[in-house]
């Protein structure tokens, strides 16, 4: 080690280890690697780019427009890098962190194909020990660990009966083969209509023999419009990129689009669908940033609602198929989806849209799947049922703070922590876009470089200070939480059965778990929370 890099208690093999080399993992190193702090990174997989390395269904892409997915902590490198589409591709966005990750030379702290089975914190040394497993288990020890584990990385593989007997091949979209599957000739069931779904179902019937979607609930999509960046709007966007990062981050989602703060509920029904069709024209998740209430005013949510359901009867020729695909819930209550000709699918002959809501899927059986009686017979399954979100990943490690307690065991109940970085009981531990934080309301990108930032200099101001151990207060962890409720209850997003309160895991708490105050509220909060010497933390 270089004599520069000095230890600030006891020894321990590095200053901070850190959990998943997604976006967040690499420039948490890049980050400490300017603190001067060893730092070792552990991967499960053999490459960066956390969510774009696992999720490679067909379709796939980001619906948070390129330019503003990506990193804004180097200027040189947003100047050097140009993205080829409105919403980038997987292959692109996977491209772009391999780009970083040689950019940077961070492979060499990164260990890949190994596994972080467990992480338990030494009360006696104030430090944690971190069990890994790259094929043989090993151990090591660090003074901080850093789970940067994703949201959406823990995929949920339902608990069919007879799942394990199906003859063909099972996919999953949150797991799929790096090669890509060929489903030309193909009868596939697909079971699920979320946003990998509907990113994906458009893809694989082009290539299938015969489709089969298999739709609990429905959810609202909005077509992307996706196209290829003309150079000149790529110059533009360059030369004015602080500007459109500065606008960006006065947006509740860190993410800059056209938003109308006056009321629907005051203007002229044929002036307000006039608004609704130009931003479906538009596409993207911008609708929804039309009229200031429609996320607070259950009136002002049905006529955004009702236009997108005009919408689908407009696409969709069949008109049972096209009421099928009509969302009954809230909209925004939901990730809102975009897509492209996912309504128009339904039009192809061989695509079938089965609604499973009130008679469930009885079992997956050698031949394909069994529901109300009918036996469907497939050549392949895909599994579009998305994740164990915000904690899935966290609880696939075996943590445990002081006295042993398992993480688990704590959050039983729900999520519980301070601002989303930290929780009770889990000294020098951080949980980057951790539940509780803006996470999955936002654009990523700006949500983890705000959150590695804070974690940075917090280690710094430990350093400075001669601490070896941080951790939130109670209440201040009860408080925040407190918070983060009231918040919730104010939108109409908490108000259906979605990934948001973990509704799709069978016996996951309900609990709103993402901050829905806004990223310029949160980024607020936390800065007046060091503004003040880090209160809510104890600093020993």
């Amino acid at each position: 080690m270089p004599d520069s890099v000095q230890r600030s208690a006891a020894e321990t093999d590095f200053d901070v280890v850190v959990v998943g080399a997604g976006f967040a993992g690499m420039y948490m190193l890049y980050r400490l690697r300017g603190l001067g702090m060893s730092a070792r990174v552990y991967e499960t997989g053999d490459g960066v780019g956390g969510t774009w390395y696992w999720n490679r269904y067909p379709g796939a892409r980001c619906d948070v427009e390129s330019v503003q997915y990506s990193y804004q902590f180097d200027k040189e490198l947003e100047q050097e890098w140009t993205w080829s589409e409105r919403y980038s591709p997987q292959p692109e966005i996977l491209k772009y962190a391999n780009h970083v990750a040689d950019r940077y030379d961070l492979r060499k702290d990164i260990q890949f194909n190994t596994k972080v089975t467990s992480a338990v914190f030494n009360e006696a040394e104030n430090a944690w020990t971190v069990t890994v497993d790259d094929g043989e288990s090993s151990v090591v020890t660090a003074r901080h660990v850093v789970m940067a584990t994703g949201c959406l990385s823990s995929f949920n593989k339902p608990k069919f009966k007879g799942l394990d007997d199906f003859k063909g091949p099972i996919y999953h979209t949150g797991h799929w083969p790096h090669d890509g599957v060929d489903f030309t000739g193909m009868r596939v069931g697909v079971i699920g209509t979320g946003s990998s779904a509907i990113q994906s179902i458009p893809e694989i019937a082009k290539q299938a023999k015969h489709l089969t979607v298999f739709q609990r609930t429905a959810n609202y999509t909005i077509p992307a419009r996706n196209r290829e960046l003309e150079e000149e709007f790529v110059k533009s966007v360059k030369a004015d990129y602080q500007g459109l990062r500065e606008k960006a981050k006065k947006m509740p989602s860190g993410y800059f689009f056209p938003f109308n703060p006056g009321s629907v509920l005051e203007v002229p029904e044929e002036e307000y669908r006039r608004e609704y069709r130009k931003r479906w024209e538009i596409g993207g998740t911008g609708y929804l940033g039309a009229y200031g209430d429609l996320l607070v005013n259950t009136q002002a949510n049905k006529t955004a609602a009702e236009f997108v359901k005009d919408m689908i009867r407009e696409t969709v020729k069949d008109p049972e198929v096209a009421e099928l695909l009509c969302p009954t819930n809230i909209i925004g209550c939901k990730r809102l989806c975009v897509d492209t000709d996912y309504y128009a699918t339904y039009n192809l002959p061989h695509v079938k849209l089965v609604d499973v809501s009130k008679t469930p899927i009885k079992a997956i059986t050698p031949d394909g799947l069994s529901h109300d009686g009918v036996e469907y017979e497939f050549d392949a399954i895909v599994l579009a049922t998305g994740f164990d979100a915000m904690t899935g990943a966290l609880f696939n490690i075996d943590i445990r703070g002081r006295g042993g307690e398992p993480l688990k065991e704590k959050w039983h109940g729900g999520p519980q922590t301070y601002l989303g970085l930290t929780t009770v009981g889990f000294p020098n531990m951080f949980t980057i876009t951790g539940p509780g934080s803006p996470s999955v309301l936002t654009n990523m990108l700006p949500s983890i470089e705000q959150h590695v930032d804070f974690i940075a200099d917090c280690l710094v101001y430990m350093r400075e200070n001669g601490h070896a151990v941080i951790e939130p207060e109670r209440q201040a962890e009860l408080d925040w939480g407190k918070h983060v409720n009231e918040v919730a209850d104010l939108s109409l997003r908490s108000t259906c059965a979605s990934w948001y309160v973990g509704a799709n895991v069978p016996g996951k708490p309900r609990v709103f778990m993402p901050y829905i105050g806004g990223f310029p509220r949160y980024v607020q909060e936390c800065e007046r929370v060091v503004e003040n010497g880090y209160e809510g933390f104890a600093l020993a």
